[in-house]
C-alpha cells in the first residue's frame, strides 16, 4: 500500500513576491527621504522625493500592498531607522510639522492604487491609461496634502490659510514634476519589459 503526500506551501509564491516588493518600496521610500532640500516658500518643510515613492508604490503594488508597504516604512522610522526626511527617525517625526504628510502616505498609496487598479484586486498597471495614472496620482496628492495641512495645523502652529499656503501651494510645482516622472518611469522600457 502506497501513501501519497502532497507538498503544501505555507505561503504562496505571490504572497512572498508581494512581501519582497513591500520591503523594497519601504526601503525606496527611506532612500527618497534623503533626497531633501529646503523649500524657500515653506521654511521647515523640506522638499523630498517621498511623494514619488508613494505614487510608485500605489501604482506598482496596488492599494493593499502599496498601503502596507508605506505602513512598514512608517514603522521602521518610528522604531528608530533613519528613514524620514534628512535622516530623522522616531515617533517625534510623526508628531512634528511634517507628521501629517508622513501619516497620509499609506492612505495616499492606497488611493492611487485603487484608481489605477480599479479596486483592491491587482491588475497590470502597465495597461492603465496615462489619464488613469494621473487621476490616481492627483487623488494621492490630495490625500497627502490633506494630511499635511492637518499636521501643520495640529503640530506646526499654523492656521488653515497658513497651513494651506505653506503646505500645499509651496509644493505644487514639485508635485507636477513628480507626476511626470512617475508616468515616465511606469512607461519606461525597463518597466514595460518586466
Amino acid at each position: 500500500m502506497s501513501t501519497e503526500h502532497e507538498s503544501v506551501d505555507p505561503v504562496g509564491d505571490e504572497v512572498v513576491a508581494n512581501l519582497a516588493r513591500t520591503a523594497l518600496f519601504a526601503a525606496l521610500m527611506g532612500g527618497f527621504a534623503y533626497v531633501s532640500f529646503p523649500n524657500p516658500l515653506a521654511p521647515g518643510i523640506p522638499v523630498t522625493l517621498q511623494v514619488l515613492g508613494v505614487f510608485l508604490a500605489g501604482i506598482m503594488l496596488g492599494p493593499l500592498w502599496g498601503g502596507f508597504s508605506l505602513s512598514v516604512y512608517l514603522l521602521a522610522g518610528v522604531v528608530g531607522v533613519p528613514v524620514f526626511a534628512g535622516g530623522s527617525a522616531g515617533l517625534g517625526a510623526l508628531l512634528g510639522p511634517t507628521g501629517g504628510y508622513l501619516l497620509a502616505y499609506p492612505f495616499a498609496a492606497a488611493a492611487v492604487g485603487a484608481v489605477v487598479h480599479r479596486g483592491p484586486r491587482l491588475r497590470d498597471f502597465r495597461r492603465a491609461s496615462t489619464t488613469t495614472l494621473v487621476a490616481g496620482m492627483l487623488a494621492a496628492t490630495a490625500v497627502v496634502y490633506g494630511g499635511g495641512v492637518a499636521g501643520l495645523m495640529l503640530f506646526g502652529d499654523y492656521g488653515l490659510a497658513g497651513a494651506f499656503s505653506a503646505g500645499v501651494v509651496a509644493f505644487l510645482p514639485m508635485e507636477a514634476v513628480k507626476i511626470v516622472a512617475a508616468v515616465g518611469i511606469v512607461r519606461s522600457d525597463t518597466i514595460a519589459a518586466a
